[in-house]
């Protein structure tokens, strides 16, 4: 996994106003959830805020990385665990990380790559992706930019499922019977099918 840096500094007031206060300044609150416990065993959240500018290109991109984050000269490594937006505007409103090692085992979405041209695209359908990420589990060093899918083999009319695929070092989160692709009938094929049909 490629790995990036963005500064983030500590909010000391985290309050709805403090917060309308820090967005106006052009800065996104944050959340790094770690191995920090309190008495009753929930993590504990340490509050930053990081620019929008910096943010930017760490959530706009169709990369996933691991996220350096530089908290006031404290050096933490961490993925995104989920991002808030305004619902109209559309403008990001608040993230949250999850601070990662190098033993622990992390759960995250990666990317989704069909190679090949399918059999059923040859034959005249169209080839489907019905999920762009597949969540899969492992140490953050053992996972890959991307899932390479063969598709060459697919024929019209079928799919690949989850549960059909297996990736060395990899268990793959993603429930089973979730459809990764398929080839879909179009009008061209079927008229081709009809024509092979009446031919017999």
């Amino acid at each position: 996994m490629k790995e990036i840096s963005i500064n983030g500094q500590v909010r000391e007031s985290v309050g709805k106003k403090a917060t309308k206060l820090m967005r106006k300044e052009g800065l996104v609150p944050c959340n790094l959830y770690g191995e920090t416990k309190d008495e009753n065993g929930l993590p504990v959240a340490l509050a930053f805020s990081v620019s929008n500018a910096e943010l930017r290109k760490v959530i706009y991109t169709p990369n996933i990385y691991i996220v350096n984050i530089n908290i006031d000269g404290n050096v933490r490594k961490a993925i995104i665990k989920e991002l808030q937006f305004h619902p109209v505007s559309d403008a990001l409103l608040h993230v949250d990380f999850y601070e990662i090692n190098d033993t622990k085992d992390i759960t995250i979405g990666i990317p989704v790559k069909l190679n090949g041209l399918a059999q059923g695209v040859r034959d005249g359908g169209k080839l489907n992706l019905s999920i762009r990420k597949i969540n899969v589990t492992a140490p953050y060093k053992r996972i890959p930019e991307q899932l390479d899918i063969d598709v060459t083999s697919l024929e019209l009319g079928k799919s690949i499922k989850v549960g059909q695929l297996s990736f060395e070092g990899l268990e793959i989160a993603t429930p089973k019977e979730v459809i990764v692709c398929s080839v879909k009938a179009t009008r061209a094929s079927r008229s081709a099918a009809a024509a092979a049909t009446a031919e017999k």
